[in-house]
């Protein structure tokens, strides 16, 4: 947030906001029309894109020059260039590939969930019919497995090496609300004695298989479909993963499922819960504080927890000595109790 103390009042930050819907459009159509391939292919000026897109290069000239202005293109004479940025994740052939995310994204229950922000307010919670995106077997969570993998597969990494560093002991994971599978998965790929489990509803967990298979662990990899409060998790786990799940739920909710995960673990194991995670004051940082409107739009009772609440909800599960470790992009942090 920029410090207005030293200016006049403008209205430059209220047409930004009003007018933010427009960024949203222009990038989801960009993707529909594979534009961002298209310039990585070598087709730099207004009629060869148009021609890959099969589009009208009027239109194309006006959308790729407004990317430009928002930083998803480069811009030099006449020809257009993708930023290291659009190279990475969206590029449709890039391993990092973001496009998909859109579908779960800007899916018609998330769009529909702001559409009257002042009745979310009014009543604490989602306006969206029965639970919101919580309610059993949300198909919208299938879009998020198959969409949202890439954006989480460095976190995955990032965690599996934290919690595993020395990578050859034997290790039974547990991977709840495991959605594309990736967190556990990352275990299974780095420690060749490592056993996965992942839980969540039926066609979600379809979608983790998948991915087990693709990566060569799928022999060990095993599930438990259904809901992650009324499913026996199992016993003897050496880690319980809880990975952007409690956000979903109220403290009371949270602490449940914290208690049922202490009493899946062996005696020495672990809890490992990754959130989006504001500062006290609720505010900072920004990327995490924001997160509590998707909660609001999306779930009854859902929230971004501090720390401080996260160390109490562990607490009353049973747990001690809750540690806060920060991604190497700063993006969400793991809490991390033994038992």
């Amino acid at each position: 947030m920029s410090d207005q103390s030293d200016r006049g009042p403008s209205p430059a930050l209220f047409f930004e906001t009003v007018n933010a819907y427009q960024r949203t459009a222009v990038l989801k159509g960009a993707v529909d029309l594979d534009l961002f391939t298209a310039i990585e292919e070598g087709n730099a000026t207004t009629d060869q894109i148009a021609r890959r897109c099969n589009a009208a290069p009027r239109g194309v000239r006006i959308l790729c020059d407004f990317l430009v202005v928002y930083g998803f293109l480069t811009k030099t004479g006449e020809r257009y260039g993708l930023t290291k940025d659009s190279a990475a994740f969206l590029d449709r052939r890039s391993p990092a590939y973001l496009g998909g995310a859109i579908e779960f994204l800007l899916s018609d229950p998330i769009l529909t969930a702001y559409r009257d922000v002042a009745a979310l307010a009014r009543k604490g919670g989602t306006t969206l019919p029965q639970e919101g995106t919580t309610s059993t077997e949300n198909p919208i969570w299938v879009k998020f497995a198959r969409g949202m993998a890439p954006l989480m597969a460095p976190a995955a990494q990032w965690l599996a090496e934290l919690l595993d560093p020395t990578p050859k002991s034997p290790l039974r994971v547990l991977d709840v609300a495991a959605g594309h599978g990736l967190y556990g998965l990352a275990f299974a790929r780095r420690n060749s004695a490592a056993r996965v489990t992942a839980l969540d509803w039926p066609g979600v967990l379809a979608v983790a298989k998948e991915n087990a298979q693709r990566l060569g662990v799928v022999d060990r990899f095993a599930t438990i479909p259904g809901s992650a409060f009324d499913v026996d998790w199992g016993r003897g786990y050496d880690l319980v993963l809880l990975p952007n799940f409690l956000h979903h739920f109220d403290i009371p909710t949270c602490e449940k499922l914290l208690a049922k995960a202490h009493t899946a673990l062996a005696p020495r194991g672990r809890v490992a819960v990754l959130e989006f995670v504001p500062n006290d004051d609720r505010v900072w940082p920004p990327g995490a504080a924001t997160f509590a409107m998707q909660m609001l739009a999306t779930t009854p009772a859902g929230d971004a927890y501090t720390f401080r609440e996260l160390q109490g909800m562990l607490r009353n599960g049973g747990f001690t000595d809750a540690r806060a470790h920060s991604s190497p992009d700063g993006f969400e942090t793991a809490v991390v109790a033994p038992k």
